[in-house]
């Protein structure tokens, strides 16, 4: 766990880079989840605050039910980004490694200077300068406490953006990871005029046609481990296709096989391309799933991480769940 003097010094260290330099790319990882989209509004937000010129940026579009966030209608696709000069001062929000945004590092300076905002437990460090708790459940916690670092005031706009952010990664606040903390600054936001009831709506309840059908498809998909402690579904390229569903579809359906009683780990495998699948790993009380995803390369939390793994659909299940059956072991 990191000590409070640790982290004042990481906090110090983001506050310098931020106040010292301008023209800041913001940027954050390929398919942003909802602390995602809400910690790069959110650095949006406070930059604005500074009076900073800034670009934010994604690989993928925004989830539409995050259109509430203020700014988030501002963020560029890669194609979007070619009218400028490459960046010399990047800010990454919620990015365990290097790699998860993508290919916006092609508009980077060769010499950029990039700060590394996030709080996985995997993350790499890889910024010239690094603001990572590990202690907070979300991006957009780490987000509340540098704007508080900062002496910023809080309003309705930025308790939105963070507290939508705090509500997606900690599911509801249901995971493990719901501090006494997190409920504290949640309540500080709800004092911001934030409407638990129709952030709770749009962020986590309300579902698209695509979504239901592309349910329906993976349901069937349904399959147990001999253990029945072990659960998947898959998603496939042509019910993927048949359906319209997005990435952004997809979101919640891995909670579907874990939620079953008596089943500790449950997977996703969504199809990528013919020998290439994405796979979500959830799970429940005893196994630490991104040590499992740091075997396939990903990584993650505790009780939800991912990869990418590569191989004929049969022989992927079978790698990524017999490591999870050593993981219950």
């Amino acid at each position: 766990m990191e000590s409070t003097q640790s982290l004042n010094s990481s906090l110090e260290e983001a506050k310098r880079f931020i106040e010292l330099n301008d023209d800041f790319l913001v940027i954050s990882h390929i398919n942003p989840d909802g602390d995602a989209a809400s910690s790069t509004c959110a650095m949006g937000w406070l930059l604005n605050k500074l009076g900073k010129r800034y670009v934010m940026a994604n690989m993928d579009t925004m989830p539409t039910r995050f259109s509430y966030l203020t700014g988030i209608e501002n963020v560029q696709l890669l194609q979007g980004l070619q009218k400028y000069e490459p960046f010399n001062h990047v800010i990454s929000v919620d990015c365990a490694d290097f790699y998860r945004f993508g290919e916006l590092n092609t508009v980077f300076h060769e010499q950029a200077k990039l700060l590394n905002v996030d709080h996985h437990a995997t993350n790499s460090h890889f910024g010239s300068s690094n603001l990572v708790d590990v202690t907070a459940a979300a991006t957009a916690q780490v987000m509340y406490s540098l704007i508080n670092y900062m002496n910023i005031e809080l309003d309705l706009d930025i308790a939105k953006c963070l507290y939508t952010g705090l509500l997606t990664d900690t599911g509801g606040f249901r995971y493990q990871n719901t501090t006494p903390k997190v409920l504290e600054i949640a309540s500080v936001l709800l004092s911001h005029g934030v409407s638990p009831t129709e952030i709770a709506r749009i962020a986590l309840e309300t579902i698209t046609p695509s979504h239901v059908a592309m349910l329906q498809c993976s349901l069937n998909t349904l399959s147990f481990h001999d253990s029945k402690k072990i659960a998947w579904i898959i998603a496939s390229a042509n019910d993927l296709m048949l359906t319209g569903a997005t990435a952004d579809d997809l979101d919640g359906i891995v909670r579907y096989p874990v939620n079953i009683s008596g089943v500790e780990v449950g997977l996703l495998f969504k199809q990528l391309s013919e020998r290439s699948f994405k796979v979500s790993l959830r799970s429940n009380d005893f196994v630490n799933v991104s040590q499992v995803a740091a075997l396939f390369g990903g990584g993650g939390h505790i009780r939800a991480a991912g990869c990418t793994v590569e191989g004929d659909l049969h022989e992927v299940i079978a790698r990524v769940v017999s490591a999870c059956e050593k993981a219950l072991l």
